[in-house]
């Protein structure tokens, strides 16, 4: 299992009591957004690095359809991983380990300090 099935699976489970019917589809945003911004923070690095050394990729316009359309398939991989039998055979695994106690409200944060990361670094010079 990887890092974003346990995440989801954290999410998941925390949502299922307070909010059965949307739990799924509250994970699924989380590691949509999670995964998003990661994405996106590793695009803003990789284009400071290249206008550094003076490399000419892509223009802007392109890279951002590009970024556009990676969320798109990131959302709908998630959506069709999470949505159905896979989501059961990792639901059972994850019931077999021991429980997660991680904070629900410093886990929303973690995508938002990798943005606010992610705008530094694409102010910077």
């Amino acid at each position: 299992m990887t890092t974003f099935d346990i995440l989801f699976f954290h999410f998941f489970h925390h949502y299922k009591t307070k909010k059965s019917k949307k739990a799924n589809s509250i994970a699924t945003f989380y590691v949509t957004f999670l995964q998003c911004s990661l994405i996106l923070l590793l695009g803003v690095f990789f284009a400071k690095f290249f206008r550094q050394m003076h490399m000419d990729t892509m223009s802007a316009d392109k890279a951002w359809t590009l970024f556009v359309l990676v969320a798109i398939f990131i959302y709908f991989k998630n959506w069709m991983q999470y949505g159905g039998r896979k989501r059961k055979v990792l639901n059972a695994k994850m019931i077999r380990n021991k429980k997660l106690t991680y904070n629900i409200w410093l886990l929303w944060l973690l995508p938002l300090a990798i943005l606010g990361l992610t705008y530094i670094l694409f102010q910077a010079a």
